[in-house]
């Protein structure tokens, strides 16, 4: 079996060699153990934004193969980085330190075992305050809250009936979830949307709790504009699904097909 870890980075030298020396450490204890019978070739993608610091040759010297996509958008980052991707099943991760990569292969046996389609992290069950900004916490609630009240048909499906991160960035999933889900956000919203989409289409998804760890560097991240369009989009991605359940088309993506820049 093959599969692909995905990392979109910018600027992430610190910690992007940690992230990846961690997950391929953890891969290869999966495949002595739970993975025995049948190991996992691991391809390991970075996807960079045009880095100013040594992140993508930290990424190279660790085995990794680097997509330089100089178009901005974290969303924009893992779009370009899942067509490239060749495995079958697919991780992602934030090149910061703060997600769990170590318990990926884990969650991999979990997704195979019980026939799962979409896996995500749920960050807010063990959250260390160092992890995470007052302002951020507080938007992340408005957020999830948000989303609780306006796609209550879908989240209730959900095992809890809710989802309590719809933030999160770390993901597990089987490939061909990528042909049944309709993408079409470049930022931040991209996080929100797969996981609607993967309950809108009838997957088979499941929020598990994780660790969440202090970012190794200055955060990139601005709560408010942020939460603000993350919002924004929530609103608008529900009229979108009311119109489609009324015959009408889904939305188009917001910017031209995925192709990769030259390194």
């Amino acid at each position: 079996m093959r599969a692909t870890f995905v990392v979109p980075t910018l600027n992430e030298g610190p910690s992007i060699g940690h992230v990846l020396r961690t997950f391929r450490a953890a891969a290869e204890e999966a495949n002595r153990t739970i993975f025995r019978d049948e190991p996992i070739a691991w391809e390991l993608l970075v996807v960079d934004g045009g880095s100013t610091d040594e992140t993508v040759a930290h990424a190279r010297a660790e085995g990794a193969t680097v997509l330089i996509e100089r178009r901005k958008g974290y969303g924009r980052a893992y779009r370009t980085g899942f067509s490239q991707a060749t495995g079958d099943i697919l991780a992602t991760s934030d090149g910061d330190a703060t997600y769990p990569v170590e318990t990926i292969p884990a969650f991999v046996r979990k997704l195979l075992d019980e026939r799962l389609d979409f896996l995500t992290g749920n960050r807010m069950a063990f959250l260390d305050r160092r992890s995470m900004t007052t302002e951020h916490r507080v938007g992340n609630r408005v957020l999830n809250a948000f989303l609780d009240l306006a796609y209550r048909r879908l989240v209730k499906e959900l095992a809890g009936g809710t989802l309590k991160d719809s933030q999160s960035g770390f993901w597990v999933f089987r490939r061909d979830v990528l042909d049944r889900v309709h993408l079409t956000q470049a930022g931040m919203a991209m996080s929100e949307e797969i996981k609607i989409e993967a309950m809108l289409r009838g997957l088979k998804v499941v929020e598990v709790p994780i660790q969440y760890g202090e970012r190794w560097g200055a955060p990139k991240l601005s709560s408010w504009r942020d939460g603000l369009e993350n919002l924004l989009f929530l609103v608008r991605k529900r009229l979108d699904i009311a119109r489609e359940d009324r015959g009408g088309p889904p939305p188009a993506p917001r910017e031209a097909p995925d192709t990769v820049s030259p390194p």
